[in-house]
């Protein structure tokens, strides 16, 4: 059978659905009310390249799709579900999936909406943002109308460039909400859209104070260059400012999915194993249904060691924490007062308050490295071949990788430079150098959202390196030690 064919079919798929959703709350879970909607294909990969529904068009969305429908056509990949961080949340199904597989989808969006309400990094996103996404489409298509649909396009691909560096720790410091509330307000109301004006006064005024004090500008590095650029670009319009932070607040939206990406898969995988089971047990899924499943399961959970799955890793991990928390050895319970049975509360605890980073640098040991040949490969002619059998240098590798999402680590050193408003980026650099031809087309992004001379100092081949466009042409020079 393929798809949902019937009405008999869709009755089927119901009942599963309410019974898994009662299955996660026996097992503890505590989701948000989820609505889920079957779609057609073409409506999820739409969805699932433009990261929510109603979402601003442009061309970086339209690429996204269609390279997956061209890996979904192909049969290289299948995205079984999308599930949107909102209360309520929704979830879609793919209509060419059978009952079995849309059940399984959705025990697993179980899983991830429990994790949205719960886990400490996505406290502080907006609940309300598809219909936000719609309000800044609306603005993004007036200003189309107003400017130019052309003009418009280039300073989002501007925008959009360099949309990754942000600080998403601005939010989680309350002593932070008088400097953001003059752009970006992190509420559900819009009246955002009407106190623009009124903040882009405010930090007009804020710098001519600035400009009549000897002080460094900025006075510390600032890793949030969006947000700098949205404040403290000389020469931006209203409309300008607003579509900075409307790329900004969007963005803000899915870091903490990018924070939790491994932990998040993985809780979800864990859930819906169990729910699953359960359904089986009580025979609203069939033996041979149960079976398919334990196929589909598998399929979503092979490893590979070209890349790290996170459905995969995250799983193992939360087995492992609940295991060794249910069953502490002698020494764990005299060391750390660990009691048997543990283990349930245990992986609540760390679904509430970790990241990926905690995550795997606490819980990633040496057993699961060993079992999970997690050491570190490289290919050798035909062959891959292991380059590093150290376990803590593995984990430490591979957490290395996900910070700051595998993103260089950039600030805004200053943005006075030479005395001539020119902005001055400095790259903190972590042992990995930067794609000099990408970061050189990157600074003429820059140069159109500041207006005046940009400037990127990073390290290459161990050698201080300085990258400049100055509106015409790009140039690169040696700095000394």
């Amino acid at each position: 059978m393929t798809g949902i064919e019937s009405n008999r079919d869709l009755e089927r798929l119901r009942d599963s659905i309410e019974g898994a959703w009662e299955i996660a709350h026996e097992f503890g879970l505590d989701p948000f009310p989820t609505h889920f909607e079957l779609v057609p294909a073409a409506i999820m990969y739409e969805f699932a390249s433009y990261g929510l529904p109603g979402r601003f068009s442009h061309w970086t969305h339209g690429k996204a799709y269609y390279r997956q429908k061209m890996q979904y056509d192909l049969g290289l990949s299948k995205i079984y579900e999308m599930v949107v961080n909102t209360n309520p949340s929704y979830a879609f199904l793919m209509e060419m999936n059978d009952m079995l597989q849309n059940t399984f989808v959705a025990a697993h969006v179980f899983g991830h909406t429990d994790f949205f309400k719960n886990n400490a990094y996505f406290q502080h996103t907006s609940r309300r943002m598809i219909d936000k996404v719609s309000i800044h489409a609306e603005r993004i298509a007036k200003y189309e109308f107003d400017h130019g649909k052309q003009e418009v396009e280039r300073f989002l691909d501007a925008a959009l460039s360099i949309q990754e560096h942000i600080d998403y720790n601005l939010l989680l410091h309350h002593d932070q909400e008088s400097k953001e509330s003059k752009f970006v307000k992190q509420s559900t109301d819009y009246d955002d859209l009407w106190e623009l004006d009124t903040r882009l006064k405010q930090a007009t005024e804020e710098h001519e104070e600035r400009a009549n004090k000897p002080v460094k500008f900025p006075e510390k590095p600032e890793k949030d260059i969006l947000l700098f650029l949205m404040q403290h670009s000389p020469h931006l319009e209203t409309w300008q400012r607003d579509i900075i932070e409307i790329v900004r607040s969007e963005m803000l939206y899915f870091f903490p999915q990018m924070q939790t990406k491994v932990m998040n898969e993985g809780w979800a995988s864990i859930w819906h194993s169990r729910i699953m089971r359960e359904l089986g047990d009580r025979s609203v899924i069939t033996d041979s249904e149960t079976i398919e499943f334990a196929q589909l399961h598998s399929g979503v959970l092979s490893p590979s060691k070209t890349s790290l799955n996170p459905y995969y890793i995250g799983f193992k991990v939360f087995e492992d924490i609940e295991q060794r928390w249910n069953t502490p050895n002698k020494e764990e319970q005299d060391k750390f007062g660990r009691k048997p049975g543990a283990g349930r509360e245990k992986i609540f605890e760390v679904r509430e308050l970790d990241n990926d980073v905690s995550f795997l640098r606490n819980y990633l040991t040496e057993d699961l490295i060993k079992d999970l040949d997690l050491y570190l490969y490289k290919k050798e002619g035909d062959e891959w071949v292991v380059v590093e059998k150290n376990w803590q240098k593995v984990r430490d590798s591979i957490v290395g990788s996900l910070t700051n999402f595998g993103y260089p680590y950039l600030v805004v050193d200053n943005g006075d430079y030479r005395g001539n408003r020119e902005l001055y980026i400095k790259h903190m650099h972590e042992g990995q150098d930067l794609d000099l031809n990408y970061a050189e087309k990157t600074l003429q992004h820059v140069y159109v959202l500041w207006g005046r001379p940009v400037h990127l100092e990073t390290i290459f081949d161990g050698k201080r390196i300085l990258l400049s466009y100055d509106g015409e042409r790009s140039s690169k020079s040696t700095l000394e030690k």
